[in-house]
């Protein structure tokens, strides 16, 4: 089949200013948005900068927007995209810088990260160090820890996409990982005044595009976000919790 790629290239090095660039290649029905892309940069355009890896949809390498639907290059089939114009078009990212073309810096993510109240186990519960758990307690933070940080859902919020509140808020990616910890059964650290202030998981109005876009399935909203509002509900404005904290309970 005959498609049109309408890439976004851009070029801070140069003149940095955004556009497209247009070529139109043959690629089997089959073939994927990463296929496109690879076949014009070997054959076409080899200035053409994206970033790939594992080209199966387990690394999360290859995400881009593909007609403004957030999502991996290597998992979208191009006859799907194509149904109403044999075109397709490629974007960046939204929610972070541009370094060239197709490829984003993704740096602040892990600055936040950083800055996330690390695992704090207890005192081990044996004398040789160990600690017993049971498999109810271990799979609690499982789903979890199946995020591969392809950062499609921070790039579906709203709070950061269109509000650009990322010196406020962790984002969904995030609160993912503060929930990895907080459902840890050894875990002893206190998050919930780092989540309401510098994460601002109150900004979240749980509107779930985050789950919707997961290549992983977790449930972001229901299973990470809301449990974790509300630990923070409970501790700063539950007023019983207060009167508690006030007499030494």
């Amino acid at each position: 089949m005959e498609v049109t790629f309408k890439v976004y290239r851009k070029d801070p090095e140069k003149d940095g200013k955004p556009g497209r660039s247009n070529y139109t290649i043959d690629i089997p029905e089959d073939a994927t948005a990463l296929d496109g892309l690879l076949k014009i940069r070997d054959e076409l355009d080899g200035t053409l900068a994206f970033r790939a890896s594992c080209a199966r949809g387990y690394c999360g390498e290859c995400t881009m927007r593909v007609n403004y639907k957030a999502c991996f290059a290597c998992t979208a089939k191009v006859s799907a995209f194509t149904k109403k114009a044999p075109e397709i078009l490629l974007d960046p990212l939204r929610n972070v810088p541009v370094i060239k073309d197709l490829v984003t810096d993704v740096s602040w993510n892990y600055e936040v990260n950083k800055r996330i109240p690390q695992f704090t186990p207890r005192t081990p519960d044996f004398p040789d160090g160990s600690w017993r758990m049971y498999q109810h307690e271990v799979e609690r933070p499982q789903e979890f820890r199946k995020c591969i940080e392809c950062f499609l859902c921070q790039d579906v919020c709203h709070v950061l996409r269109t509000h650009q509140k990322h010196s406020e808020f962790m984002g969904p990616a995030f609160l993912v990982r503060a929930a990895v910890y907080e459902t840890h059964p050894l875990d002893t650290a206190d998050r919930a005044r780092h989540l309401k202030e510098e994460g601002g998981i109150g900004y979240c109005n749980i509107t779930k595009c985050c789950t919707e876009v997961c290549p992983e399935n977790i449930h972001i909203t229901d299973n990470a976000i809301i449990p974790l509002k509300e630990r923070v509900v409970d501790q700063f404005y539950d007023p019983i919790q207060k009167l508690l904290r006030l007499v030494g309970l």
